[in-house]
């Protein structure tokens, strides 16, 4: 430890520490690139939490420019949504059915107020869970049965993701719970219309004008 960091701990001062450490062998100098790590390091210590709070400081602004959501908003941010992260149909494989895929709980409960508002019964919705089989699959269950607010005897099949020891994965923490899919029944035609929207969506954006910044 250098003084400075004595001093913190014991609330001593330099003189006191220097008369105690002096018959104590001498600390072996570090390399150029040893002191320029632990420079670098105590200056993220004291540079670390404050750009931390900048940064959630600008989400924050963020959050409440956004205000509440109109019935328009909504309906056209599920469309957005369902194009980016939902079941498509192809030319050569016909999947005219709204399935929708996510390990976010935010678009989960967003996609399902955006059905709620386009008229889907919850009655005909189905669930289940899609996980790697080292995770823990029973608390992944119970997760997104809360989420949906739904029992989980109620949720089909978990899809289960064969786990390969030599690959190396990033979500194997507590909060890994795999993703929800959530099946619409006999959806065929909202999924055309659904397209139908989207394209709607994307001729109207092209023939205005670029919006003013904000």
């Amino acid at each position: 430890m250098t003084y400075d960091q004595i001093q913190v701990e014991l609330g001593c001062s330099k003189s006191s520490i220097s008369l105690w450490v002096r018959d104590l062998p001498k600390p072996v100098p570090r390399t150029p690139s040893e002191q320029a790590r632990l420079a670098a390091r105590k200056r993220w210590e004291h540079e670390g939490p404050r750009r931390e709070a900048a940064r959630q400081a600008t989400k924050d602004t963020a959050r409440r420019e956004i205000g509440t959501l109109t019935e328009r908003e909504l309906f056209l941010v599920g469309v957005g949504l369902y194009w980016a992260e939902g079941t498509k149909d192809k030319p050569h494989a016909r999947r005219e059915r709204v399935i929708f895929v996510n390990s976010d709980p935010g678009m989960i409960r967003l996609f399902l107020a955006w059905l709620d508002l386009v008229g889907v019964d919850r009655g005909h919705l189905r669930f289940h869970v899609m996980i790697h089989e080292s995770a823990d699959v029973h608390g992944a269950e119970r997760y997104w049965a809360d989420v949906v607010e739904a029992d989980v005897s109620a949720f089909g099949k978990t899809t289960l993701k064969r786990h390969n020891p030599k690959t190396v994965r990033k979500n194997v923490d507590t909060r890994y719970r795999g993703c929800l899919v959530i099946q619409v029944r006999q959806s065929a035609e909202l999924y055309r219309r659904i397209e139908g929207w989207w394209y709607g969506i994307v001729g109207a954006a092209s023939a205005t004008e670029p919006p003013n910044r904000i």
